[in-house]
């Protein structure tokens, strides 16, 4: 069975071509034989294998034989060997083996009477064959093996037993489903088993990556996450399914297709009645199926529930294990739906949920109200609707807690059915709607959807029941602020802060998440007085954990940026600490957020920031937050692994991130992140499409989106050459900063300046002398500020000082000062970031070149902005390099591309290949401890005292192990120990 097979790719058969090719031809000594029999379901693609490998054994130089069994029983006798030789026939051109053949079908024709007849003409085949072979390995490829007749069965035990007197090999395909009871083949592959040269190969479905790589080569591009989840379900990995689905999709047609309906309802419908009634059950219950409640649902006697699992296992429509049964296909359920009266699907779902009801054993709430809903009983479906969200809470899985409690919203709406026999309709349950709705919006908020958040709690508070007001204004709020619309989020905390109708706790909630925000807004100074307000009532008012972390984690991240950067760290650790004692999966994600932020951003610790990151990540996944702050905190190790210049692992780590589908202001912080990669790898259309899906987010969003945003549209217009539009993104920026954050302004300065410098060195846009004038402003700003913040933030603000000073002395004189541009490069070498440091060098070999001095030298720089740009995958910046190194004459070390193409994106990451040698082999035990302790995110203290050794000890140590892996930073002596690890 198979699906336009010229068209569809061969996916995820690598190692089974390998094998099949080991155990046919390679492995097998002149003179020997050898079988493979390959089984399988319908659409596993056993024919296009065949196909594959009999073309493969043909150019490695046999004599391939192909041919297929008909459904005919045993009235075409040897019919697949006679239609192999007159293929062969057809296509032979040599008179030899053309004469060889038609001889043997000449023995075919003659008729062998007596008692020895049927060896007489086993014995003459082996002869003709050996004949045709004329001396090459001979390979018999044989498809749908489950119909062959009783002569071919006997020629293929002769053969394989080595009576034929020729090297052979056989390949056999066989639907697995069709072997059921005492089909002849199964006696001869028992006695053929018994042969050391004689496999069979069972082969399986597409695993999830396979599946995926084929819909994407049959639909043109890689489905959405959502589909290819979808796909994967729906499949089960099937070939034949899969490109069915694919094509289905990309020719925009609806529903199922005739082919794939008509495929499976043959095959349910071959069944027994009474595995016809267990797959019928197993597609309307939820998976698993245990075998106890299967029992109860189609209530055979046990022998005969046995006896029908079994067929249907055997006809691979049924997969068991120890939990229950499951449908090999997904698919299966949706084409049986339609095959039941609605009585008859309505019977099957009350069957379940009386048997849920009735067991003794804890219940599955989720289960039993979808039974009882599917069973039309909304009376009996709310409580456990209600049960079943309360449990998903418990276990933090909000996106189903959010889904059950919109179903709880809707059952409590709907009326209960009338009887049929006119009876009293069952009384409806008695809700708290305020209650529903509260839980409800709390769990669409934790899910990511805060569109709907906002909605339902709009609903809640025109409730006269609702929750007070001051209530109300906090969770709007939060609500908001995690929609990316921090402005009024901003005045509903204040309104709290002002109201004096709220609670004690009331406004240390505000004060505390108020600091937060203005934290997440760059206004560090007014989150640091917020969040000493914030503690100040926290102290008054017991159970204010939450409040003590977030407050915390903001006065943490003010006092290491404006102050004390080891002071600060050591608040915020502190709070982490807190956070994972109080167990809130909210806190534990905000106080690990913070960390990441400060390390990767202000402080530039680059390598234990993204460890934090990742760690953070992994843990609050954990808890349930994987769609709102998992993905935050991924974006966080994006920025870091962009800055230290591994792009592609930031890659992979936002294209993973971007799989949970997040929105709001979790949705713009990734899509930031992968337009920082977008915008360095020179993808224009990437780029603009990711900057105004984040325009369309924000409304009312403060610095910390606008002004990256802004950034990044000025970046992307330089390099298009639209440098008038580079200065408004940057005009603007300037003109709406309220931020604190001296390093993001110095970037917009930068960025501004070299705007400035570019159109005055292309001749395209004139000077703007105000423009200059308010960045030269912005620049002396950031200096008067970084002077009075943490050592560490003004290290990092020099740098992009450096930058700006640079660019200035190309707007002075229309050269640039190299010395300046020198001092840059520096600069960046310094703090390990390559792009930056890779333009300086650019600038500096161009200001050298301008001035015809130390021509040698500009060389050598361009040859190291070129090899730092190649490495990075930034292709405009090296389509720059080599543009001067062309006019100027210089090699660089490898030859430029006539068009430099954007690096190409991958949808999905690819998972990494498993080292051919222990990388670790080189360290000592101790060493292996250290770099373990690494991994997990530790600092150099911290090591220290779990392994009760000094800090410069472990400094040593880890100074030995980047010497001996070859690497610089911690996040790469940390990949190499994750992939080295034992499972």
């Amino acid at each position: 069975m198979a699906s336009d097979p010229d068209t569809a790719p061969l996916v995820g058969r690598t190692g089974t071509l390998a094998t099949l090719r080991s155990a046919l031809l390679d492995d097998v000594a002149a003179g020997q034989t050898a079988a493979v029999f390959l089984t399988g379901e319908s659409g596993v693609g056993k024919t296009r294998l065949l196909g594959e490998v009999g073309e493969r054994l043909r150019q490695a130089g046999a004599l391939v034989l192909t041919g297929t069994c008909l459904d005919i029983g045993d009235a075409s006798p040897l019919h697949p060997v006679r239609q192999a030789l007159r293929r062969l026939d057809a296509d032979l051109a040599e008179a030899r083996t053309t004469s060889a053949v038609r001889g043997l079908l000449q023995v075919f024709d003659e008729e062998t009477p007596g008692p020895d007849g049927a060896g007489a003409l086993l014995e003459r085949v082996a002869q003709g064959l050996h004949l045709v072979a004329g001396g090459r390995p001979l390979v018999l490829v044989l498809d749908d093996l489950q119909w062959v007749d009783r002569s071919t069965r006997q020629l293929l035990l002769y053969l394989l037993a080595g009576l034929g007197d020729l090297q052979l090999s056989v390949l056999a395909a066989i639907r697995a489903e069709s072997l059921r009871g005492a089909h002849p083949l199964r006696r001869v592959l028992t006695e053929l088993r018994r042969l050391r040269s004689v496999r069979v190969v069972d082969l399986l479905p597409l695993d999830r990556a396979g599946t995926d790589e084929l819909a994407a080569a049959i639909a043109g591009a890689p489905l959405p996450p959502e589909a290819a989840d979808q796909m994967w379900q729906r499949s089960g990995g099937n070939p034949f399914v899969v490109e069915e689905l694919a094509r289905d999709r990309r020719d925009g047609r609806d529903g199922l297709s005739d082919t794939l309906r008509e495929v499976f309802l043959d095959r349910v419908d071959a069944l027994p009645q009474p595995a016809h009634a267990v797959v019928q059950a197993v597609a309307a219950g939820v998976e698993p199926v245990e075998h106890w409640l299967l029992a109860q649902v189609v209530r055979l006697p046990e022998d005969e529930l046995l006896d029908a699992v079994r067929e249907a296992v055997a006809h691979r429509l049924l997969v068991g294990a120890d939990d229950g049964y499951r449908l090999r296909h997904r698919l299966v359920a949706e084409i049986l739906a339609h095959e039941l009266l609605p009585a008859e699907r309505a019977a099957l779902h009350r069957r379940y949920a009386e048997a849920l009801t009735a067991a003794p054993a804890e219940l599955h709430q989720a289960r039993l109200a979808h039974h009882w809903r599917q069973a039309g009983e909304p009376a009996r479906a709310l409580p456990a609707t209600m049960a079943a969200a309360r449990e998903a809470e418990r276990l933090h899985g909000y996106a189903e807690a959010h889904r059950h409690w919109s179903a709880a919203l809707t059952l409590a709406a709907t009326p209960p059915p009338v009887p049929p026999d006119g009876s009293r309709p069952t009384e409806p349950v008695e809700v708290d709607r305020v209650e529903l709705l509260s839980h409800a919006a709390e769990a669409a908020h934790h899910s990511g959807e805060h569109a709907r958040a906002l909605t339902l709690l709009e609903e809640l508070s025109a409730d006269p029941a609702g929750p007070p007001a001051c209530a109300l204004h906090i969770r709007r709020a939060r609500y908001l602020a995690a929609a990316g619309r921090s402005a009024p989020a901003e005045e509903e905390y204040r309104r709290v802060l002002a109201s004096a109708d709220c609670t004690p706790h009331e406004r240390c909630t505000a004060a505390a998440r108020l600091a937060e925000l203005l934290l997440h807004l760059g206004r560090y100074a007014e989150a640091g007085a917020q969040a000493r307000e914030a503690l100040d009532l926290a102290a008054e008012v017991p159970g204010s954990t939450s409040e003590v972390v977030m407050a915390s984690a903001a006065l943490g991240f003010s006092e290491a940026f404006l102050e004390d950067p080891t002071a600060g760290l050591a608040v915020m650790r502190r709070a982490l600490e807190t956070a994972e004692r109080s167990g809130r999966p909210e806190d534990v994600a905000c106080a690990y957020l913070h960390l990441a932020e400060l390390l990767t951003g202000p402080l530039n610790i680059l390598e234990e920031g993204v460890v934090v990151a990742r760690r953070g990540a992994e843990r609050v996944a954990e808890l349930g937050l994987g769609r709102t702050w998992e993905t935050r905190l991924l974006a966080v190790a994006t920025n870091g692994l962009f800055r230290v210049g591994q792009w592609a692992e930031a890659e992979k780590v936002v294209a993973a991130a971007l799989r949970h589908r997040p929105s709001g202001a979790d949705a713009v912080e990734l899509l930031l992140a992968r337009c920082r990669l977008s915008v360095g790898y020179g993808d224009v259309e990437a780029s603009d499409r990711d900057l105004e899906a984040v325009a369309t987010v924000l409304a009312g969003g403060g610095a910390r989106h606008v002004l990256p945003m802004l950034i990044l549209r000025a970046g992307l217009f330089m390099w298009q050459g639209r440098h008038d539009l580079a200065r408004q993104a940057v005009q603007r920026g300037l003109t709406e900063s309220r931020s604190d954050d001296v390093i993001v302004l110095a970037t917009l300065a930068w960025h501004g300046l070299r705007a400035e410098a570019e159109a005055t060195a292309s001749r395209t846009v004139e000077v703007d002398p105000t423009a200059v004038r308010r960045l030269r402003e912005a620049v002396d700003r950031v200096t008067r500020k970084s002077g009075q913040a943490g050592a560490p933030v003004r290290y990092v603000a020099d740098g992009f000082l450096a930058l700006c000073d640079a660019e200035l002395s190309r707007l002075d004189d229309g050269r640039g000062d190299p010395e300046l541009w020198a001092r840059s490069a520096t600069e960046w070498d310094r703090r390990n970031h390559p792009y930056p440091a890779a333009y300086s060098r650019l600038r500096q070999a161009e200001a050298l070149l301008a001035r015809r001095s130390r021509v040698a030298t500009a060389g050598k720089l361009l040859r190291q902005a070129h090899a730092m740009a190649q490495s990075l995958g930034a292709v405009p910046l090296s389509a720059e390099i080599r543009t001067l190194a062309g006019r100027a004459r210089v090699t660089l070390d490898d030859a430029p591309s006539a068009a430099p193409v954007p690096r190409p994106r991958t949808a999905v990451p690819a998972a990494p290949a498993a080292p051919a040698v222990d990388e670790l082999a080189v360290l000592t035990a101790r060493e292996r401890e250290v770099l373990a302790a690494v991994a997990e995110g530790l600092t150099n203290k911290e090591i220290g005292q779990r392994l009760f050794i000094s800090e410069r000890t472990i400094g040593v140590h880890v100074s030995h192990i980047f010497d001996k892996l070859q690497v610089r930073t911690r996040v790469q002596a940390s990949a190499i120990f994750l992939r080295n690890r034992p499972e």
